[in-house]
């Protein structure tokens, strides 16, 4: 796939086939994504990769401490979005909420919603990027960042889908305690990974973006 058709045509898959993502190919777009540029060529990156068993472990635990409306643990938690950046992720529920057909009054198939997420969008394979705490510093995030785009992107490659959420990591104890993942690194993002389901009707779903003229201050053209 050409790149630029790639970034058109990318988004996030939130409904997977069955079907297990070889280990092959997961280290195919892997080893593609590691060539992503990296400040002072630190690559701050490390890889936590689950499928099969381990990862329906991994999700049904996640989805338990949800259902408990256990707090999660993730030191990188957020603070919630003001003015258009809220206006867009409410922009972004509702559109996906229609496509599934669930009602604002549906307070229960909401919840069901959540928890899709924190289960991981039950793909069959999770990739979960983390770095040593010290890896703060913008240009460290930014690399971060950029790597993910790179798996994504890769991954249309061999057919795959992606979908980009922190829900799947907030409960950052579980993945710990399957990986030995130590607390003096983070958990940054996670990845899930899988053959888009096309008949999955949020994976219908293109998000609008700004136009380019409307961000972009345009110097000496």
């Amino acid at each position: 796939m050409e790149v630029i058709e790639a970034l058109k045509t990318r988004k996030s898959i939130r409904g997977f086939k069955k079907d297990p993502v070889p280990k092959a190919t997961v280290q195919a777009l892997l080893e593609a994504a590691i060539r992503t540029p990296s400040g002072m060529n630190t690559q701050p990156w490390e890889f936590v990769v689950a499928s099969g068993p381990a990862l329906d472990q991994i999700r049904e635990e996640c989805g338990r401490l949800f259902d408990a409306a256990s707090f999660p643990t993730n030191d990188m938690l957020r603070k919630p979005y003001e003015g258009v950046y809220r206006q867009r992720q409410v922009d972004l529920a509702m559109e996906i909420f229609r496509l599934m057909g669930i009602t604002r009054e549906d307070k229960e198939a909401r919840k069901k919603w959540m928890s899709r997420g924190f289960r991981l969008f039950d793909a069959p394979c999770e990739i979960v990027v983390c770095a040593e705490r010290e890896m703060e510093f913008h240009l460290d995030m930014l690399g971060i960042g950029a790597l993910c785009q790179s798996i994504c992107l890769a991954a249309l490659e061999y057919g795959l889908g992606t979908c980009i959420a922190d829900q799947g990591i907030m409960y950052d104890q579980v993945w710990r305690k399957y990986a030995g993942i130590p607390d003096s690194k983070r958990l940054i993002a996670g990845i899930s990974l899988g053959f888009p389901d096309p008949d999955f009707p949020a994976n219908k779903l293109v998000t609008p973006r700004e136009p380019v003229d409307k961000i972009t201050t345009w110097l000496g053209f």
